[in-house]
């Protein structure tokens, strides 16, 4: 199965360790639901890290990533439930990326996630025909189970900063974000460090490493 939609949430939070629990235990019993029933949404899946950081990551699957600046949806932010006040006010880590899938390589869910965040000059040769030849050897390795490709819509990103109903600096560049998803953290990676490598990314204007995180799964729920 692929992923549910075109369009896709990402966020990546922590809070100090005295609050986990009660994170885990919003995210498990409400958040993950309140988000799943929203109009356009179908998926989110939540994950703890197993090397890097921020620790926690949760990714939310929709139609288009115009689904997350519906009004509805943006009201539902600038409304949020006490408990969510309470948890997201604790936050040591936020970064939120709305993004548009521009490839989709997935087969079902594994158990391990990493990514893989880099920022490439839009002025380059297209970075989307390398990915779409690399990543198919790539996820061809045992244990692995599938890719995607997903880019930072900014209009849709801002949108919350505009219609106020969230506080968060605004997004200005265009970050591309890789999902590497497996049966193994090792192994999804090993496959991101070796294809994700400072020299093979540099003929498409990334000039800084990319920030590799690998993740664990928790917790999903879908409709």
């Amino acid at each position: 199965m692929a992923l549910r939609g075109k369009g896709m949430l990402v966020v990546f939070t922590e809070v100090k360790p005295r609050h986990e629990r009660d994170l885990n235990e919003w995210y498990n019993r409400e958040h993950i639901d309140e988000r799943v029933n929203l109009p356009g949404f179908h998926r989110a899946r939540r994950y703890v890290a197993v090397k890097g950081s921020p620790k926690y990551l949760a990714t939310y699957e929709c139609d288009s990533v115009d689904d997350l600046a519906t009004p509805g949806y943006l009201h539902l932010l600038a409304n949020q439930t006490p408990w969510s006040q309470r948890v997201t006010g604790r936050f040591s880590h936020f970064t939120r990326m709305t993004l548009r899938v521009q490839l989709d390589l997935t087969h079902g869910e594994g158990g391990a996630l990493t990514t893989v965040r880099f920022t490439p000059d839009p002025m380059r040769r297209p970075l989307i025909d390398w990915l779409r030849k690399a990543l198919p050897q790539a996820i061809a390795r045992p244990g692995m189970i599938g890719a995607a490709v997903l880019e930072n819509d900014l209009e849709v990103a801002n949108a919350p900063a505009t219609r106020r109903s969230m506080d968060h600096p605004k997004a200005d560049k265009i970050e591309w974000l890789v999902l590497l998803e497996g049966a193994d953290p090792a192994v999804t990676a090993s496959a991101a460090r070796s294809l994700f490598k400072t020299a093979a990314l540099k003929p498409f204007g990334v000039t800084r490493p990319a920030t590799i995180g690998t993740y664990s799964f928790l917790f999903g729920n879908a409709r």
